[in-house]
């Protein structure tokens, strides 16, 4: 006999179509998977044969041949287990061809018959091609976010095969518990002094500039960097979708039953592999922290201890928003559209301090400052030193401005940036800014300068003005982006040598 069972199986973020083809014949007792199974996926036929016959199910006792369709793909995970005992019990004539006709079957399977969850349910839903789907309970809130047809939510084996006998009823979903209320993000009222780094950080997530923050330590780098996703506004429902798949993609816990609306928070230590950050790996190529940080904001503390190839493997998706892993297993494309946050110490010491109290030598500093390539550093819109701050203002200065009024700026200008096409004046293109950031006169003088100068590339100057419309459109002007909203964002793009020199 021959089944055919409808499944899906992982690659990156995208949930790949599979049919679970089982054909049962006379012959030695067997059981083989063919069709480029991994690991996990070709040791299900343990999996399988325990989870049946603890459920109280016959095991054939004949020659079974598992295909998964198409064969040329590389399946991955142990999400087809479901599928494959399925398609064994119809081929052996346990359950009948027309009970299963129309339905999906998603899941892994424990040797006890339970079935639990799987990365990426989120993902492999949609790529079901069946009217409806069956998934484990645990996995239900996920599945019924993105599935198109009815879920059924099923707890054992056992219950999917009573279900199809038509023995009971399918089981009723799980009800879900309402997610926990998130801790208050913290809030810039707790910032005392730092007022140029207040400000950056408010620029930086109106108009998703990426930032760097140069100072000693405990100057409040990780401080400030910490406070700018509680300025960010809730994700868009299609970025809500495209941020909560690469999380789901990647194993880690989401809400239950609903999208990731907040806007995440990443920070990899500076130990991170290029795997770690950008994604790939093995056969199922898993998300990195850049997609992870897809959204939101990726934090990169001590910048410059980062390997050199990891840093360098952030350039690309800098600019395009996308990131496509390819291995010898095939080709994934991640999401990484992300606000870039680094901090990093002005010299080896860390100390920074006056003149004399900095324990680097001259070439030291020089290969501490190497570390950050000139394409790289290019690529950050505001360069930021910043200062330990007065003692005053941190034992009896006054609050700062808190997180909510600021947010609101921040929404109003991100508001303007969707009018204009875009989701942040940061991802405005040089026609778009033609149109909608023209610059006056003395902006114009004021930038060829820099040009001739050597000190503002191509890609520098079409930066700037990004950073001068999100200037202008917080002070609340409008039309061409004048002379001292190019000068402020210059001041805001400091060179690196310039950041050491005016940090210590």
């Amino acid at each position: 006999m021959l089944a055919a069972i409808p499944s899906a199986t992982l690659l990156g973020v995208d949930g790949i179509e599979v049919r679970v083809e089982v054909h049962v014949s006379q012959g030695l007792p067997g059981f083989t998977v063919v069709g480029l199974p991994d690991t996990a996926c070709r040791e299900s036929r343990d999996r399988v044969r325990a989870a049946l016959l603890s459920s109280r199910l016959p095991w054939p006792q004949k020659r079974v041949t598992v295909n998964l369709a198409p064969s040329g793909l590389r399946k991955t995970g142990a999400g087809l287990d479901l599928a494959i005992a399925i398609g064994v019990l119809v081929a052996a004539d346990e359950i009948t061809t027309e009970a299963v006709a129309g339905l999906g079957f998603l899941g892994e399977l424990g040797l006890d018959g339970s079935l639990r969850t799987v990365p990426g349910v989120i993902c492999l839903t949609p790529a079901v091609d069946a009217l409806a789907v069956v998934v484990p309970s645990s996995a239900y809130g996920e599945a019924r976010l993105a599935a198109p047809g009815p879920v059924r939510a099923v707890r054992t084996l056992r219950e999917v095969v009573d279900a199809l006998r038509g023995d009971a009823p399918w089981p009723e979903p799980p009800a879900l518990a309402d997610p926990p209320l998130p801790p208050p993000p913290p809030d810039m009222a707790d910032v005392r002094g730092q007022r140029l780094g207040r400000f950056a950080i408010e620029v930086a997530a109106a108009g998703g500039h990426h930032l760097l923050l140069l100072g000693p330590p405990g100057a409040g780098k990780t401080m400030l960097a910490r406070r700018l996703p509680g300025l960010l506004p809730p994700l868009a429902p299609e970025d809500a979708l495209e941020t909560t798949r690469a999380h789901s993609a990647a194993g880690l816990p989401l809400p239950p039953g609903r999208l990731i609306t907040d806007p995440p928070w990443r920070s990899p230590h500076h130990g991170a592999s290029v795997v770690g950050l950008v994604g790939g790996g093995g056969a199922r190529l898993r998300p990195g922290e850049i997609s992870c940080a897809t959204g939101g904001v990726l934090f990169l503390d001590e910048l410059a201890e980062f390997a050199t190839p990891v840093l360098e493997a952030l350039r690309q998706p800098l600019e395009e928003g996308v990131i496509r892993v390819s291995r010898a297993v095939g080709t994934a494309t991640f999401p990484a559209r992300f606000l870039l946050v680094a901090a990093m110490n002005p010299c080896p010491c860390g100390d920074g301090g006056p003149p004399g109290s900095c324990r680097c030598s001259d070439a030291a500093r020089h290969r501490y400052q190497r570390r950050l390539s000139g394409p790289l550093l290019d690529r950050f819109d505001l360069r930021l030193p910043v200062h330990r701050p007065d003692p005053d203002d941190l034992v009896s200065g006054e609050p700062g401005e808190g997180s909510a009024s600021i947010a609101a700026r921040v929404t109003a200008v991100r508001a303007l940036a969707t009018a204009r096409g875009v989701r942040v004046n940061a991802e405005l293109t040089h026609s778009q800014l033609e149109l909608h950031a023209p610059l006056n006169a003395g902006a114009k003088r004021l930038l060829e300068l820099r040009l001739r100068g050597g000190v503002l590339s191509a890609r520098g100057l079409d930066r700037v003005r990004r950073v001068a419309r999100t200037l202008a459109d917080l002070a609340g002007r409008d039309g061409p982006v004048v002379e001292e909203d190019v000068a402020v964002a210059l001041e805001l793009r400091a060179e690196l040598d310039v950041l050491q020199g005016v940090a210590r």
